[in-house]
């Protein structure tokens, strides 16, 4: 995969030492660099890029104000001199912070990030538009239907995924993996052990999802997030 990128910093040394990590970064292509976040507007507006280096502290607009109206498909790396801006950076969602001088073991670190959370981003595409995985199992790849998926099962090293013919697949893989790769909101994670197919629940008991005779639990940790798609298909 390679991941287009543009770098918005208003000191040209700084700007130059990030331009030499990114052509040596073989994922990565450069398609712009900017002195400012004005200057970058027009240009990222015409041609966006899906990862941005972006300074901080630069004059008109800051890279905290920038962020905050860029479209959400556009990922960002900060870059900047000042570590208390750190908490504000990932308000923003950014993907990671990098504190000056870079150096090209922090930046790597940084783009294997962004790196990771396309491909995830990619596989879930995919997953969504082709309707189904294969998964290892006793040496052999399973073709699983996501549309066959009732919920997903973890099991310390392990995940069940329990389909709606009665069926269930086993797999060394662990619940974060999973979680990551289906589809979101129609897969969500209701508790560390669970991932529920949320289309597929048949009625809600005291809070917990029920598949048959199997109620599945919802904690606290993912509580508000499965209230607001359950509210968003209640009809009062």
């Amino acid at each position: 995969m390679i991941i287009n990128c543009a770098i918005i910093d208003d000191e040209p040394l700084a700007a130059g030492l990030i331009k030499s990590y990114v052509e040596k970064t073989p994922f990565l292509e450069l398609i712009g660099t900017y002195g400012s976040a004005i200057e970058a507007m027009k240009e990222l507006r015409e041609h966006p890029a899906q990862l941005l280096f972006l300074d901080i502290q630069m004059p008109e607009l800051s890279g905290i104000e920038f962020a905050k109206i860029l479209s959400p498909n556009t990922k960002i790396i900060f870059t900047t001199a000042f570590q208390q801006y750190a908490v504000e950076g990932y308000k923003v969602n950014a993907l990671d912070y990098l504190l000056k001088p870079i150096s090209y073991d922090d930046f790597l670190k940084a783009a294997n990030k962004a790196l990771e959370w396309f491909t995830i981003i990619q596989k879930q595409q995919v997953y969504a538009t082709d309707r189904f995985m294969f998964v290892k199992s006793d040496y052999k790849l399973f073709r699983v239907d996501l549309d066959n998926i009732l919920y997903v099962k973890g099991l310390k090293d392990y995940i069940r995924i329990y389909l709606q013919d009665g069926s269930n697949v086993m797999s060394l893989m662990n619940m974060k993996m999973m979680d990551d790769y289906l589809p979101h909101p129609e897969f969500m994670r209701t508790h560390r052990s669970y991932i529920v197919h949320m289309t597929k629940a048949e009625s809600i008991d005291r809070f917990r999802i029920v598949f048959g005779e199997e109620f599945i639990p919802i904690s606290d940790s993912y509580k508000e997030e499965v209230q607001k798609y359950f509210d968003i298909h209640t009809l009062m």
